[in-house]
């Protein structure tokens, strides 16, 4: 699975970003019932990355894990957003599938031999900050000009 994964992260050489710092972290969970035999659980959280190629794995391997139904990685929070049938999977398996592609979570790092084969532009700070809230950053210009 690694190799596919790996595999297709190199064609999918498309676009890329640049990859931004930001600060706070928050974890959102929550359950919808889609019928009584399913609930679908919304689940959001940090991803290491800094690119569309980053995306393109990271989203493959999480839709990769049975049950679940969606994924989307926001490559400047750092942050997936996973809708998945928590009777099929739970959130360690989203969380597993992710690492195993070369991509540190905020509950487990990356496998570090499918870390070594991602193509350059997506060799990630291991230090970056991820699940982030984006803010409006005002630089205090209210204040006096001394």
């Amino acid at each position: 699975m690694k190799r596919v994964i790996l595999s297709i992260a190199v064609i999918a050489a498309l676009g890329l970003t640049s990859c931004k710092n930001e600060t706070k972290q928050e974890t959102e969970t929550t359950t919808t019932e889609m019928s009584k035999d399913m609930a679908m659980t919304d689940l959001s959280f940090g991803v290491r990355g800094n690119c569309g190629m980053c995306k393109s794995t990271i989203e493959k391997a999480a839709n990769g894990v049975d049950g679940v139904a969606s994924a989307n990685w926001n490559v400047d929070r750092k942050k997936i957003d996973v809708t998945f049938d928590d009777s099929k999977t739970d959130e360690m398996a989203i969380h597993k599938a992710i690492a195993a592609s070369g991509y540190d979570t905020e509950k487990v790092a990356g496998d570090e031999d499918a870390y070594e084969g991602l193509p350059g532009c997506c060799k990630y700070d291991h230090d970056m900050m991820m699940n982030q809230s984006i803010e409006t950053k005002s630089d205090d210009q209210s204040g006096s000009n001394n």
